[in-house]
């Protein structure tokens, strides 16, 4: 498991220990970011259950100005802090222990706005459309944000969700991949989208 691109390209990433964690795999993760445009120009990105912290570390290194990552497990965190460090992040990481429904309520609290989002749990978790409609109600995401659910390819979110447009679907033997964005009340003021949602 590396970094595919950007500042720290080919920095080698730890694994978590056991089976717990599924980390996602390099061409999976390539293909996320050709989906979403291969490079970013600032913004903040959440990787929600970040496990590696692999995805946002990724986003960072392709021109994310921060990331924050939230995971539950305390193995978890460890191996984030230690990725954190090989990526040479420095104080672009914000690293939290937490569940993600507190973790939203607490990010909310101190006004956090994210420009991209990644939800990738466990695949026995197919609540993500719940999560997403917190994000939307804790008014986290910026006008036009992107989300990322990384989810089991047998189960289908909806291509429309109140808040939410879905811009692209693709499966990985069994993972899937569903890219959406975020429709608030301020999309609509003539600004463009940097989104390359073409294979």
């Amino acid at each position: 498991m590396r970094v595919i691109a950007g500042e720290a390209k080919g920095r080698t990433l730890k694994a978590v220990p056991g089976m717990n964690t599924r980390p996602t795999t390099d061409k999976v993760k390539e293909a996320i970011f050709s989906m979403i445009g291969p490079y970013f120009d600032g913004g903040t990105a959440l990787d929600l259950f970040a496990g590696t912290g692999g995805l946002g570390i990724e986003a960072w290194s392709r021109g994310v100005e921060r990331t924050v990552f939230i995971d539950r497990e305390k193995i978890s965190v460890e191996i984030i802090r230690q990725n954190v460090q090989t990526a040479n992040m420095g104080s672009a990481a914000e690293i939290y222990r937490n569940d993600a429904e507190r973790a939203l309520k607490a990010l909310a609290k101190r006004g956090q706005k994210f420009r991209l989002v990644f939800l990738d749990p466990p695949y026995k978790m197919i609540t993500m459309d719940s999560l997403m409609a917190q994000l939307a109600v804790n008014q986290l995401l910026e006008p036009e944000a992107i989300i990322v659910v990384e989810h089991d390819a047998a189960h289908r979110y909806p291509e429309q969700l109140e808040h939410f447009e879905q811009l692209k679907h693709a499966k990985y033997g069994d993972t899937a991949v569903s890219i959406f964005q975020y429709i608030s009340s301020d999309s609509h003021d003539g600004s463009e989208v940097n989104v390359n949602v073409n294979e």
